[in-house]
């Protein structure tokens, strides 16, 4: 283990091997609000964190009343729980290339201390979808046997694609190790792969509970589920309000043909598109803006809109 990189805070051991589960950010925020939420349920304990600071390389400054300071490393933590025997990572940042490969291996040696027989991540799956649908969720594995065992579980092997991040490079990494490991994916609509979305992370909290043969508590999690809901369904319904107004007056409004049901899907994938193009461009808020404007749209996204400014501090003199 590279000892420079990590801290133990903590001597810990187990009765019987303990699993893993670890997550990073991503899209939906799915991978963490799992993790996050289980950890909490379970009242794990912090044992150990990786040093990131030979991996964080700021690039802008925080102001806050004129004053200037550098922005916090991130953090990737450990926690444990006995009874079930667990271990528990979390990060706040995502981190490409060798510096990724270094740090699922540190994750890896904490793994093979204490003897980790299967390692689960968590991720999201975007897909055509509204957000009243139900999540379902998949699973990706570094091989057959834990692959069927999860479809015992009623786990749906995700269809052939690929898993962006540290969420599912660790599957690969862990294959070389010879530790079993799987990725768990709830399914998300493709227009809310920037906000989060904590219904898959829901079901996907229920089939680790499974797994543990525990039952946490859902109530607060089903509570952040509502609320999302309510959010989309009136962003949606406003969307279904303007557009008959709309393709009466300008024929072209939407330029491909959808029906009345799609429609919200079809506007909602669009903004996020426009808002992917402003992170980019920030000169393209302007079209960003007129297009929740025209589909009256911008009191229900204003602080993502003007977050956009706000995590970039040479704007921030022009937004105040």
């Amino acid at each position: 283990m590279e000892e420079s990189r990590m801290r133990m805070l903590k001597e810990i051991s187990f009765e019987t091997t303990p699993l893993m589960f670890a997550a990073w950010p991503g899209m939906g925020n799915v991978g963490l609000i799992c993790m996050d939420y289980i950890r909490r349920k379970l009242e794990a304990e912090l044992f150990a964190e990786i040093d990131m600071s030979p991996f964080f390389t700021p690039d802008s400054i925080i102001v806050h009343n004129g004053l200037a300071q550098l922005p916090d490393i991130p953090s990737s933590l450990f926690h444990y729980r006995k009874n079930p025997d667990l271990i528990i990572f979390e990060s706040n940042a995502q981190v490409g290339g060798r510096d990724g490969i270094a740090i699922i291996k540190i994750i890896l040696d904490i793994a093979r201390q204490f003897r980790v027989p299967r390692i689960f991540t968590a991720a999201a799956f975007a897909q055509p979808m509204s957000h009243a649908d139900a999540s379902q969720v998949l699973c990706a594995c570094n091989n057959d046997n834990l692959l069927n065992v999860l479809k015992q579980h009623g786990v749906v092997p995700m269809p052939d694609g690929y898993i962006a991040g540290l969420n599912g490079l660790l599957l690969g990494v862990a294959a070389s190790s010879s530790i079993d490991a799987a990725c768990f994916l709830g399914t998300i609509p493709s227009y809310a792969s920037n906000l989060s979305y904590p219904k898959a992370s829901l079901e996907i909290v229920k089939t680790m509970a499974k797994l543990l043969n525990i039952e946490p508590d859902l109530a607060e999690l089903e509570q952040g589920v509502a609320e999302i809901d309510r959010q989309l369904s009136a962003i949606e319904d406003r969307i279904r309000e303007y557009f008959p107004s709309v393709t009466e007056k300008e024929p072209q409004a939407i330029d491909v043909e959808v029906n009345d049901e799609e429609v919200p899907k079809y506007i909602m994938d669009k903004i996020e598109r426009l808002f992917d193009k402003v992170r980019r461009d920030r000169t393209k808020a302007q079209e960003l803006k007129d297009e929740l404007v025209r589909w009256n749209l911008y009191d229900l996204y204003e602080h993502r809109f003007l977050d956009l400014f706000r995590d970039h501090p040479e704007n921030r003199s022009r937004d105040r």
